[in-house]
Parts: structure tokens; sequence; C-alpha cells
């Protein structure tokens, strides 16, 4: 009989009547009595992964997808990859948005929805949202709301447990609802314990109590978490077992009563009550406990008539004793391994039991499911491994993943240009790798890892990394507390990400100029020097060196005294540069023509190339590390000594140390690649030389004792540094052991005729010593002088390079070459080659245009015998003028130099003391004084502090004595020192200063620590910078200076083999409200972009003040957040470790401590505040 559409009878077949359930208990028996109405669309009540993992389930059953999405998520992933996507929440707070059951209920009846996901979080462990969704028409994808809200009550839970005969912990009887409740619970059951959120999981409100003390501050944390998760601050309490597995079983359940599990999962890699790692199937779990814990799962899962995707979690205790916890009546995170070993979707197979089909028509009867091989899921989230998992915000600028074979991603806001908010979960992606045991598994997981880079916001892949590389983990013994005592887990090795960095301070120079100041208007210039070519594939000639590596300093002096011929140190890659270009010269251009160096003047006495001013300067401007620009050259220098200045006991700085860090220094200077140290002292006192020679010689480097010269000796007017006073002094230094006896002419004052005198008088009292003569040009009689002591029996004499040479730099190269050809004297270089290295340099030299003395200075000067003006300070004092507003009255400057010379008693003039010289004069000049007015107030005058420190005797005793009564006037009541400075000093805790920087910059090195006790706030802002901006000494020297031009294309060389190309492409006109401006870049092709503060426009914006890291006591948020509470107010003295500030952020609490005691002086924030990471939440001192 064929019945119409309109026949009452089969309207009344049709009619909904009461389900009809039936459970059958026995074990494999099957029911397929069931209601099956097919569903033709789903919304998901969730956000992020879960939300697209069951898009991608709906179109591949055809069943139409529908998001739901906040306004913080309108540019969100998830409601993009749905077939529809609705706006709810619109005005309610970012998480009240998705946990606003009558906002999506709305969606659901206005778009005709059949099923509603709940997914995991907010609401789906919810059984009001479960009922209103069925009490609308629609179907809920999980468990009936009377199993939600059993199951989601911790303690109903509990109970039906135990009425299926599951083990269960020892807990509270109901809901705990006040921490007077929770104090009285452990008072009388004893501790530990562990509190739980009553109506949630997912580590959210959980917390593990130890001791008594801190029962009610827990109990509160935890229960606003619960509250801020879950919309219910309810706690559960029970014992906390010690060493448990963490082991879960996944069940699935059909409207027909039927239910089998899918086998276990393990979960032991916690943190916080967290799952970070999964495993399935869990290892070395006992085939005995294994069944009887998934027999227990099924009892439990039958006797409150579960049906859907659910959970039933134990613990396993080591002597294989298990415990019921919780069930989690949804979908799980870590329900991705299961599938993968079992080869079954879980969220189809969720859609297709709400439809009504049975477990026996999916195909899922238990002697079905059979797991195949093991599988891993690592949660890849925004956190902060290196500071306690703090949760990082911001936008993703590089997202790029490890794929292939045995590699699974769910994932939603991983991409590039990803805003993670502070709103939600950290969660970023998730990775699955499945093989045939779990040690592939883990090669898998290690080597897709390893694949991702991801920039903008830090993660937890090191963490990821090392748990996955640990033996233990490997070899699948595990338990709750394997992250707990494995520190060595949070020891990472950073991730370089150079090239982000290096796109960030481009842009940096591109939006707020350059990072370093440029002296003059002059622009580096567009070229790319040629570099001559050098042998490929073959070692450079032998040189000095050999001797002092093979045979020691006595017999390296031995043979430099020996030879016949004139020896030369080339200052080219120190001196020369920081007399002509204020000793700017960046390490990239030395290496480039290193090589050629290496090849063509083996023969050299030394390169000078280190030490001095290039020590600061570097990390001060070029912000690049000193010891690497030694460690570098060395590789591809390996046979020319290289030679330093060492200012006696002041090392490499300008003031005094105590004496182990000159010990110190001189250790890791000859370990690095140093050769021979000149050491001098800026007074010629003895004692300080004497402490730097002991120093250079213990470290194992040749000795080359400097004489620092002024005056005229061959004037019989000067008689303060006679003839006599040098051979003295020279006899002392001899005396001391020195390899070598240098006399150090820093400012060009040794005329030939008194450079005749002088060697002779040296040479016939030590025959046997080398001695070597360094001089500027300033004069312009430098070649001539030089030539005059080469005459008079001196070994070696300093050049520079032609390009590099004349005026305040040393003597020319190819001058004295060619002056010497053909004599017993001749250096035996050839001038071809000295030719192609001036040419090298004299191209280079133009690309640092901003900082070139020839703007001012366009040639040699004779009165610099009357100013007595330090080549290597000359250009550095014409900058600081400039700098000081005094460059129209430089002329001026140097009369007062001579004046300021007299005051002070007419001293030595070399780092540091020509740096007092030098503040005086600009000191006079600003305050327009002559040098009997500056003697005259004396007593009124506030004095630079240079000057100040020199009268004191902090650099040492000037020959002669100081001068009185000006030093009495000026010094009045303050201290004195009298004899060696450092020699009072105690000596420098190095371990201690470790231990402070590793706390502000995590690994440092002994170098990074040598250059913080040499100059302590230079080497805090040089890290800070390189953390940030990454290698920026691989740029190109125009590049680093002023940036590309848009549209420019170029190349940055990280390494051997791994070089990036770059290209400039826009900036944004846009300001974002924040301040920011973007800049665009291609790098290997693909766009990427920063955001720069631009510093001018943030003058008119109001602007969260940033905490200054390199600023004791400035206290920043460790993450973004809201403040929920303050426990200070300005004014309250705070002990290390008090609480300051609590911050909410990722539904998890954060209490901000004191880093160090002090008085609150000022609090930056108010309760209700939204704060970005770093910024500045109080300051104390």
């Amino acid at each position: 009989m064929v019945m119409s559409d309109s026949s009452p009878a089969l309207k009344t077949l049709c009619k909904p009547g009461p389900r009809l359930k039936l459970y059958h208990f026995l074990k494999n028996t099957y029911c397929c009595q069931a209601e099956h109405k097919p569903i033709r669309s789903v919304l998901v009540a969730n956000r992020g992964e879960i939300a697209i993992r069951v898009f991608r389930a709906c179109s591949e059953l055809g069943i139409k997808s529908v998001a739901v999405y906040s306004e913080q998520d309108k540019m969100h992933m998830h409601r993009l990859k749905a077939d529809e996507s609705y706006l709810v929440g619109k005005g309610l707070a970012p998480v009240e948005a998705y946990l606003s059951i009558p906002e999506i209920i709305r969606v659901c009846k206005e778009n005709d929805i059949d099923a509603v996901h709940p997914g995991y979080g907010f609401l789906s462990e919810r059984s009001d949202f479960a009922q209103a969704v069925i009490d609308a028409g629609i179907r809920f994808i999980g468990p009936t709301p009377e199993v939600v809200q059993n199951m989601g009550d911790k303690m109903a839970a509990r109970k039906a447990a135990g009425e299926a005969d599951v083990p269960i912990v020892p807990g509270s009887i109901g809901a705990v609802t006040s921490k007077e409740e929770a104090l009285s619970f452990c008072e009388k059951h004893g501790l530990p314990v562990i509190f739980k959120a009553a109506h949630g999981g997912g580590g959210r409100g959980m917390r593990v109590v130890e001791k008594m003390e801190e029962v009610e501050e827990s109990f509160e944390r935890a229960s606003h978490e619960a509250l801020a998760s879950f919309g219910n601050g309810e706690m559960f309490i029970e014992k906390f077992i010690e060493r448990p597995r963490h082991v879960e079983i996944q069940v699935l359940g059909d409207k027909a009563g039927n239910v089998v599990h899918l086998y276990e999962r393990d979960c032991s890699v916690q943190r916080r009550h967290q799952k970070v790692v999964e495993i399935a199937p869990a290892p070395h779990l006992a085939e005995e406990i294994r069944d009887k814990i998934t027999d227990a799962a099924l009892r439990l899962a039958r006797h409150v008539g579960y049906e859907n995707a659910g959970t039933v979690e134990f613990l396993c205790d080591e002597r294989g004793e298990f415990y019921f916890i919780e069930v989690n009546a949804r979908l799980q995170v870590e329900h991705t391994v299961t599938e993968e070993i079992t080869g079954i979707d879980l969220v189809q197979a969720q859609i297709r039991i709400a439809e009504g089909m049975t477990l026996d028509e999916l195909g899922l009867t238990q002697e079905r499911i059979v797991p195949r091989g093991v599988a891993i899921q690592c949660r890849v989230t925004a956190e902060d491994p290196a500071h306690d998992f703090q949760p990082n915000t911001g936008r993703i600028e590089v997202f790029r993943s490890g794929e292939g074979m045995g590699i699974r991603i769910d994932s939603a806001s991983a991409y590039a240009g990803a805003i993670i908010s502070p709103y939600y979960d950290s969660l970023l992606v998730k990775v699955i790798s499945h093989a045939s045991d779990l040690k592939s598994a883990a090669s898998k997981m290690d080597r897709s890892l390893r694949e991702f880079r991801i920039r903008g916001v830090k993660t937890n892949i090191p963490f990821l990394l090392n748990v996955l590389e640990n033996e233990k983990f490997l070899n699948g013994v595990l338990d709750t507390y394997f992250i707990d005592e494995h520190p060595d887990l949070f020891q990472f090795t950073a991730s370089p990400n150079r090239a982000q960095k290096l796109l960030t301070y481009l842009g940096e120079v591109l939006v707020n100029g350059p990072q370093t100041p440029l002296a003059t208007t002059l622009k580096p210039s567009a070229i790319h020097p040629h570099v001559p070519e050098t042998p490929v594939g073959t070692d450079p000639p032998e040189g000095l060196r050999d001797f002092i590596t093979c045979l020691g300093p006595e017999a390296f002096a031995k043979e430099v005294r020996s030879r016949k011929n004139l020896l030369l140190m080339d200052t080219t890659f120190r001196d020369a540069h920081q007399s002509l270009m204020a000793t700017r010269v960046r390490t990239h251009d030395l290496l480039k023509i290193s090589p050629y160096v290496a090849h063509k003047f083996s023969n050299l006495y030394s390169l000078e190339n280190w030490g001095g001013a290039t020590f600061d300067v570097a990390l001060r401007f070029l912000h690049e590390c000193p010891w690497e620009r030694l460690e570098e050259m060395r590789k591809r220098i390996p046979n020319i000594p290289f030679q330093m200045l060492l200012r006696g006991a002041n090392a490499v700085g300008y003031t005094s140390y105590p004496d182990n860090v000159v010990y110190k220094f001189c250790e890791l200077a000859v370990q690095t690649g140093m050769d021979i140290f000149r050491v001098f002292d800026s007074l010629n006192y003895l004692p300080n030389l004497i402490l730097g020679m002991e120093a250079a010689g213990k470290a194992g480097g040749v000795v080359e004792a400097a004489i620092s010269y002024s005056g005229d000796v061959s004037d019989p007017k000067k008689t303060k540094f006679d003839l006599k006073y040098y051979t003295n002094l020279a006899d002392e230094l001899v005396k001391a052991g020195t390899h070598v006896l240098c006399i150090k002419d820093m400012a060009g004052l040794l005329k030939p005729e008194a450079a005749r005198l002088l060697i002779t008088a040296i040479r016939d009292k030590h025959p046997d010593v080398p001695i070597h003569v360094h001089t500027h040009d300033t004069s312009g009689a430098g070649v001539a002088s030089m030539l005059a002591c080469a005459q008079a029996g001196a070994d070696v004499v300093d050049v520079a390079v032609d390009s590099m040479s004349g005026m305040t730099s040393q003597p020319s190269m190819g001058a004295v070459v060619a002056s010497l050809q053909g004599t017993p004297l001749d250096t035996k270089l050839d001038l071809n080659d000295v030719s192609e290295y001036s040419a090298y340099w004299e191209q280079t030299r133009t690309l640092y245009g901003p900082f070139e003395c020839t703007t001012t200075m366009r040639s040699g000067n004779a009165d610099v015998y009357l100013n007595e003006i330090p080549g290597g300070q000359y250009t550095n004092l014409q900058f600081q003028s400039f700098s000081l507003g005094l460059g129209d009255l430089f002329e001026d400057v140097k009369k007062a130099y001579r004046e300021a010379n007299i005051v002070l008693g007419d001293i030595i003039k070399v780092t540091p003391s020509s740096k007092v010289v030098g503040d005086l004069a600009q000191f006079m000049v600003q305050n327009k004084l002559t040098g009997d007015q500056v003697v005259e107030k004396a007593e009124e005058l506030s004095f630079p502090k240079s000057v100040i420190e020199y009268l004191q005797g902090y650099i040492g005793i000037p020959h002669g004595g100081f001068p009185e009564p000006f030093r009495k006037r000026v010094l009045k009541d303050m201290p004195r020192v009298e004899g060696r400075p450092g020699a009072e000093m105690e000596a420098f805790d190095f371990d201690k200063l470790n231990n402070e920087m590793r706390k502000s910059h995590g690994n440092v090195s002994d170098r990074d620590v040598m250059s913080a006790a040499l100059y302590p706030e230079v080497t805090n802002e040089f890290l800070h910078f390189r953390e940030k901006f990454g290698p920026v000494d691989k740029l190109d020297t125009r590049m680093f200076f002023t940036g590309p031009k848009v549209g420019e294309e170029f190349e940055v060389t990280l390494e051997r083999g791994k070089t990036l190309s770059l290209m400039a492409l826009s900036v944004a006109e846009d300001l974002k409200p924040n301040g920011n401006r973007e800049v665009f870049f291609e790098l290997n092709g693909q766009m990427r972009s920063v955001l720069i503060p631009d510093k001018v426009a943030m003058k008119e914006i109001r602007v969260h003040p940033k905490a200054n890291k390199a600023v004791k006591g400035e206290v920043g948020a460790p993450m973004p957040g809201n403040v929920i509470d303050i426990r200070v107010k300005e004014g309250d003295n705070v002990a290390k470790g008090e609480p300051l500030v609590v911050l909410s952020a990722m539904k998890m609490e954060m209490v901000i401590q004191a880093p160090d005691s002090g008085t609150v002086k000022k609090v930056e924030v108010k309760i209700g505040m939204k704060l970005e990471g770093e910024d500045l939440v109080l300051v104390l001192e």
C-alpha cells in the first residue's frame, strides 16, 4: 500500500514520540534501537582550533558549519573557516561573549541551526547550556544535560564512581565555597591536598597545597580562576596522590546505551596541572592494569547512561593501583592522539551519534577498535618558558610550521599577522606525531618543532624540545612530577631569531633615524668596496706569531731584535680609524680585508687591532661585541701577531679597577687571540704600569711596556720631560721584565732630531731589548721622524696604510716602504700590495662620511706642538665639541686645551689623562673661562667629574705631583687616594656579577661578564640592544648607519651558507593608535612587516610607559592582562618577594612580586587597567 504525504497514518508515524533507550551490560553486545535524524547544520559554540576541527569534520560529512565570534575575534581564523559566521555578545567582555547562552541560542534560532557542538572549555561542561540548546529544539552534540551536570559536578561524579565500584580518592563531600571551609578540611584530613574547580577542568582553578599557611591564599586564587573560567567559583578538595601517572580513557556512547573505549592516553607531562604533552597509548602500562582501568571506565559510563564522547580520568600510583579523578563530559584537547592510533574520527563519530546512529552502525564495536603505533601531541602555546610560562601576546610576525610524514597540525591562530590577545587561552597550535613506537614518534615531533618558525610572540617550543630529548620521556618513564624533577627542561638555548630582529632594527632606523649618533650631516656612500682577491684554499705564509705560539714571548723578542730590516706595525685596524673617524670602523669592514692582509703582509711585526677606545666604542656606538671582533679577526689572520693597548691598571677603561679585573681581562684576551700587550699609563705612573705588565705576562702575552712621550727632548728649555726622565723610565721598565720597549708618541710631538736623541740614548743603554716607536702624523713630520728612529736603532715603527694615514693618524705605510727600498732597513713589503690594500680602505672610508675628520680638518697642523692634543683624541674631541654646541669654537677648544694642560700641571696626555684635559678645555670654553680664572675661581666652580677624580688621585700620580694650590681649592675636604688606586680595592666578585647578569640577560659568557666589570652600564645597554635587534654587525655599513632606501635590494650574510635576501618595501603613513608605524619588507621573497614605535609621534599620544630593564627599580608587567588587585601604595616599604599587584590574563592570575626590597616610589596602574607586556607597573627605590 502506498501512502500519500498527506496521509493521516503517515503523519502519525512521523510525529515525534518518546525516545526508547535499551541498555545492554554484556560486553561486546550492542543495541541498534535508536532514532536517526540527519543533521544539516552545526554551530560550534567555541573558538580557535577546536572550532575549525569541528568545521572540517562537518565539511567532510556534507554538513553546513556555522561559527560564532566575539568582537575581539572578528579577525580570527575560525570565523573564516566556517560556511557562515555570526557575532555574539556585542558589548560583552571577551570571555563573556562565548559564555552568553541567550546570545548563542539567538543565533541558532535566527539561522535555523540543527545542532550545537560545544567544543571544549567555555560552555562545554555547562549542563544549563546543554539543556537550553535542547529546550530550543536544537540537538546538543554531547552527553545529556543530566550527565553533563552529574559528571561536571565532581562530588556527584565521585558518588557515581563509587556506585559503579570504581576506586576513588578521599575528598570533600560537597562543594567548598569559602577559605574557612577549605582550612577546616585541611586541618581535619592533613596535607597535601589539591583544590579543583568543582565545575570545570583543564587545570584552571587548580592548586596543590603543601603548607597550612598557603591554604587561604591558594583557595582564593584558585576560586577566582574557576569563576573566571567556568562562571562558578565553587571548589572541590581531595587528598593529593604522590607520584601518580595521569591516565585517561576515551569513551564513546550512543543513544541506544552502547559504550566502547578507544584505549588510553598518558597525560602525565603536566605543568600547573595543565597537560603539555600527551601520549597514546600510555607507555609501559601493564595489560592487566589497562584492562582494569578500561573496564572501570566502561562501568561508570554505563552506570550513568553516557552517550557521545567523553573521557574518564584516573591517577595510577607506583603500585599499579588506580583512582578515579573525574569525567570530562566533552571532547578533550588531546583527542587527536586517540584518533591517530585508532584511525577513528572522534568528531564525526560525535555528530553521527547525535544524529542517532549506533556504534554498531558506525562500525565502532570494541573488537574492531585496535590501537596501532604511538602518537604524541604537543601543545604549542604563546607562553615564555624562560619566565615561568607567562602568557605572551602580540602579533605573530612570522609563522612557518613543520610538516611532513607522520605529522598532523591542528591550529587556528597560527599565521603571520595573527593577533594573540590576552583574553583567551594561549594555545597556538597542536602538533601530533604518529609512528610505530614512542622514540620514532618523538623523533618526528622533534623534527617538526625544530622546523617551526614563530616570531613576534614567545612560545614554549624550546621547552617542548627539551622534553622530547629527555631520556626518561623517550623511555616512557613518566609521572606527574616529571617536569618538577627535571630542572634541565628549563635550560634553553634561545632561538636567535636573527632575521626578524634585523628587520626590527632596520625598521627602527627607517622610522626613528640612526641608532648610533652621527657626528656630521654627511651620509655614508652607496659604494660596495672592492676586496682584493686572496688565494683560495691555501694557508697564509708563516709570520712572527709562530715564534710566540711555539717558543714564547722571550724567543719572539729575540727574533725581532735579530732582524736587520725595519719591521712595521700596521695601525689601520685600530688607531688609524680612531684618529680619523672617531673609532667608528665596524668589524664588518675589518673582516673583509683580513684574509688579504694575512696573505700579503705576513712579515709585519704586528697588527694593532684592539683595546683602547675600540673596546667601549664597539659596545656603546657600534652595538657589537669587541671580543667577537678579536675572535673573528684571529680566525682570518692566524699568522700575524695582534697588538692591543692596555691602559695599565685601567685595563681598557677610564678608571682604576681591582687588580683581579686587570689579570682576568688579560687572561681572556690571550684566550681570544691577543698576542702583544702595549702596556702604558696615562701619567707614566710606574706602579700602574708594572701591574699591567705583570697581568699581561702572567696571561702568556708579550709585554711591551710603553713610555708615553710629551714635551721635546731636543729643546733644552723644556725641562720637565727631559732625556734623563725617559731613560730612567726605560731602565725601570727593562728591570721590571718587559719583552719590548715602546715609545708612545700619542700626539706626534717627536721631531726627527728628538727621535734620534731619544732612541740613541735608550739603544745605548739597552742593546738587547727591541724598541718600538708609535707616533701620529698630525704635524706632517711623521715619516721623517720614523725614518730617524729607524736609523737610530729602533726595530719597529708604526704606520697606517696610505689611504688611512696622515693628519692625526700614523705616517704613510707606502711612504716608509718606498723610502727604505734598497737600503739595509728595507721593510721587504711590496708597494703593489700596499696600493691594493690602500684602495680598499680608500673606498671603505667613504662609508664613514658622518665621522670623517676631513669635514673640518683638511690637512696636518703643526699647532699640535703647541696644544699637544693626542691624535687619537683629536677627532673625538672635535665631535664632542659639536655635540656640546661648540663646533664653531673648536679653535678656541684647542687653545683652551693647552691652557688646561698647564692648569693641571703640564701632564702626560693619553687616555684617560687626555680626557681630563679635554673635559676641562671644553668646560672652559663653555663657561668662557681662561686658565687663570679657573685657578682663581676653583673653589666656586663645579668641575667635570673626570677633573675631580684626577685630582683625587684615582688615575695615579703625575710626574712632579699635583698642581697646588689648585688641587686643594677644588677638592677642599674631598678624599684623596695615596699610591696606586687599585692596591686598596677589594677583589672584584665575578660570580656575583655573573649571577646578576643571568637574571637580566639569561645565558651570558665570561667575556660578557668581563665587559660588564669594566663598563657596567654600557655592557648592560649593549646586551639589551643585541637581544632586541640581533646581530646588527652583519649588516653592511650604510645599512647599519642610515638603513636601506625604499625598493632597494640587499643581502645580509649571517654565517657561512646562510644569506638573507632583503628589500625595504614601504613605511606606512598611517600611525597605529598605540603610536606604532608599520614597516614592510620582503625577506627571501616573502612579505614581512614590523611594528615600530614612532618616537616623535608618540610624544603627542598618551601611551602607558614601558619598564626600562636597564633601570633598577622599574617593575614591569610580566604578561599582558587586567589589574585585578593592588597590594601596595606609594610610600610603602616592601620586602623582596612581597606581592605588589595581581594581574589576570588568559584565565590565569599572576602575582607580581617585588624584585628587591625597597620603598614604593610611584604606582603607575589602577584596578581594572589593561596592561601590555612590560608596561610599567610601579617604581621602587
